[in-house]
């Protein structure tokens, strides 16, 4: 598969999501076709903000930095992506909530990231070529290529550390399912689900992803009795030092690739609160029932 080339965009802009599903047809969603450009930029409206973090240039810099480095084991780009694209794309949640610029970045910046990301090997099994998921180019933050990063550095981040989202992005269900919890929205939850994550596989635990999948069915379902925020309270976070960080790209360098970038130093969860809830959802890791996979005689670890 050739990757569609795409002219360079200076500047991010806004596509709304009921113009962009117009543009995935079967050939973009294959790779065989490259997405109407100028009529994807006609349809976008440009962010009223001159600033430079809405440039797109340090954005494809990294994207090709990270096709160029995992380029023999795709799925190992999320853990070093992740934490980047978020420190280069700062943003306030509520911005970030806007399926906007993700459509743009997925249809306008780099569809050719879409596709080495998502696009399934081989033939389908009807002997036509597959495609990428349309949710992949315009969908929900927990599955759209690029919002599922940002959402997954934000989410899993200590303040300033990312150590914690590197770690929850090497694991793809923690993207794939943790994402949709409301639950970890409270910091405390979120670093320790990373925690006992990071137990079960320094451990050597088989079947990883079922055993993050029912751990996180187990968290959402005791969250529905349970108030995770009484029972490991936790700081708001400071506003004003994320408004400074996020001022702060006018002067910031660029990402750095060999070692972790600092995020906005608003605020680290309560160290008494992550260790109530990691030996918690230990218990729960520990009795959650996996996923029978001997039903559809795929049973393995």
């Amino acid at each position: 598969m050739s990757r569609p080339r795409v002219e360079p965009v200076e500047r991010l802009a806004l596509l709304p999501s009921h113009r962009a599903t117009t543009f995935l047809t079967h050939g973009v969603r294959a790779g065989q076709d490259t997405p109407p450009q100028v009529a994807i930029l006609r349809a976008s409206t440009p962010i009223d903000d001159a600033s430079v973090r809405w440039s797109a240039e340090p954005v494809r810099e990294i994207l090709d930095e990270a096709m160029h480095r995992f380029d023999a084991a795709r799925t190992d780009a999320d853990a070093w992506l992740a934490p980047r694209l978020h420190a280069t794309l700062r943003m306030t949640r509520a911005e970030a909530a806007d399926p906007g610029p993700w459509n743009f970045l997925a249809l306008a910046v780099a569809p050719d990231f879409v596709l080495w990301r998502h696009l399934p090997a081989g033939d389908a099994g009807d002997g036509s070529s597959r495609k990428v998921n349309s949710a992949r180019f315009v969908g929900a933050h927990h599955t759209q290529a690029f919002a599922r990063l940002w959402w997954l550095a934000e989410m899993f981040r200590d303040g300033p550390d990312y150590g914690p989202a590197e770690i929850a992005g090497r694991q793809q269900d923690m993207a794939n399912t943790a994402l949709r919890l409301d639950a970890i929205d409270h910091k405390p939850t979120a670093l320790a689900l990373v925690r006992v994550l990071k137990g079960l596989a320094d451990g050597g635990a088989t079947r990883l992803g079922d055993r993050v999948n029912a751990l996180c069915t187990a968290v959402n379902t005791a969250g529905s009795t349970l108030m995770y925020e009484v029972i490991a309270p936790d700081d708001e976070p400071d506003h004003a030092a994320l408004t400074d960080w996020i001022t702060d790209a006018e002067s910031a360098p660029a990402v750095p690739w060999n070692r972790l970038p600092e995020g906005p130093d608003d605020g680290t969860a309560r160290h008494a609160s992550c260790e109530v809830l990691s030996r918690m959802f230990e218990r729960f890791a520990e009795e959650a029932p996996l996923r029978d996979r001997t039903r559809s005689g795929t049973a393995g670890d």
